[in-house]
């Protein structure tokens, strides 16, 4: 069974863990399958919207699809977050890999 069988199948048996969720949308990025991992990422953050760091791998998968308005706005949604969690490295590398793209 290949990695990404797996990790749908830690979902179906634990959907309350945000883990498999994101060991799914990174395998999907690490692939460069860039529609599923936006498709999982947006999953992951829907169900839930604290995992501080899907949000930096979200924004750059967006960016690498071309879509950079909706990878400013999920920067700026993590850096909510993580300010929220009391996260401060986090903001800060979401903050920095903002301002990265924002200068372009």
């Amino acid at each position: 069974m290949d990695k990404i069988s797996k990790l749908r199948r830690f979902i179906e048996k634990k959907p309350e863990d945000p883990f498999p969720r994101y060991g799914l949308a990174m395998e999907y990025k690490r692939l460069e399958r860039n529609a599923e991992a936006i498709e999982a990422f947006g999953d992951l953050l829907e169900r839930f919207p604290d995992y501080t760091a899907a949000y930096y791998h979200y924004a750059g998968t967006l960016v690498r699809a071309g879509r950079q308005e909706e990878a400013l706005q999920t920067y700026r949604r993590g850096m909510e977050v993580a300010d929220a969690n009391g996260d401060a490295h986090a903001k800060e590398e979401l903050e920095a890999a903002m301002n990265e793209i924002a200068d372009e």
